[in-house]
């Protein structure tokens, strides 16, 4: 369900225009804009008090994008441009699954994420983005990774990568939770195996460090930061008990700041994606004007 215009403007209301205008001047500030609302005008309302220019785009309108007919994509392309709005990457569940091996039913699997990827690049095409966020496969829980299934992964990363460049296309692969590639280390030896620049990274911190990583500076400077096309930016803190839970921007132990700073060091051109996940009784448009408003603030500083 839609946020009402009472809580969109409660959520937007009272951020400064010196903030908004010193913030972008120094970097290129995007949201994933589902963790405002799956509907993409609402997001759009949204974010203009903010002056943020760029979103990510993964659900919209109550379904992942690569499951909309195209003419929604074409409809959603309107929108955004009417708004002087971009897509900068487009998200995607390409990989985001157990590893096919090479068994009928494994390439049978395997057919169907082509055909995602497929889909996925006639979307970005659409949108006038050129970037997909992907993933680099779920590894099996409680098992230890085999040093055939890294082969695999890179033997099939670098087909991705290969049918991507074809279409000017690149993929950005996410380090995740739970899947073979889920910190900053496991991210640097996957560029390592893959040279082709078609595939590259989505940078997120705050997974390394769910995952145990110190992300920034020891994940991050193992990494070719040329190679790193989307970033998504948020917070997080570990509890007392030694859970671990998601933040407002600001709240937590992330160097949002630091991380920041390094990478426009480094030359990064690319977006930086507040991806929220933080959780507001208040709900998902108050989470987000909650962390972006914050996030503002940081970058000000760089």
């Amino acid at each position: 369900m839609s946020i009402s215009r009472r809580e969109l403007l409660a959520a937007s209301a009272l951020i400064p225009s010196v903030l908004r205008a010193a913030s972008l001047s120094q970097v290129r500030i995007g949201v994933l804009s589902d963790e405002i609302d799956e509907d993409l005008a609402t997001d759009i309302e949204f974010l203009r008090p903010f002056g943020v220019r760029y979103v990510e785009l993964r659900s919209i309108w109550g379904k992942y994008n690569t499951a909309q007919p195209l003419d929604k994509i074409r409809e959603a392309r309107k929108l955004l441009d009417a708004a002087n709005m971009k897509t900068s990457v487009v998200g995607t569940a390409f990989f985001r699954g157990p590893l096919p091996q090479d068994t009928p039913e494994g390439n049978e699997a395997l057919q169907k994420q082509w055909t995602l990827l497929n889909d996925a690049m006639d979307r970005a095409e659409i949108l006038g983005a050129n970037c997909l966020r992907t993933f680099a496969f779920m590894a099996p829980k409680n098992e230890k990774p085999k040093d055939s299934d890294y082969g695999r992964i890179h033997e099939l990363l670098r087909e991705a990568a290969k049918r991507a460049k074809a279409r000017n296309i690149r993929l950005a692969v996410e380090n995740l939770g739970g899947s073979y590639v889920s910190t900053g280390a496991d991210s640097a030896k996957i560029l390592k195996a893959v040279k082709d620049d078609a595939l590259g990274l989505t940078w997120d911190p705050n997974n390394a460090a769910e995952m145990g990583e110190k992300p920034f500076p020891d994940g991050y400077n193992l990494l070719d930061s040329s190679r790193i096309y989307n970033v998504h930016v948020r917070d997080y803190r570990r509890l007392p008990d030694g859970k671990f839970e998601w933040t407002a921007v600001g709240e937590g132990e992330a160097d949002n700041l630091g991380q920041i700073r390094a990478l426009l060091k480094a030359g990064y051109k690319g977006v930086f994606t507040l991806e929220t996940h933080y959780k507001s009784p208040q709900g998902k448009a108050f989470a987000t004007k909650t962390s972006l408003t914050a996030l503002l603030k940081v970058v000000e500083k760089v």
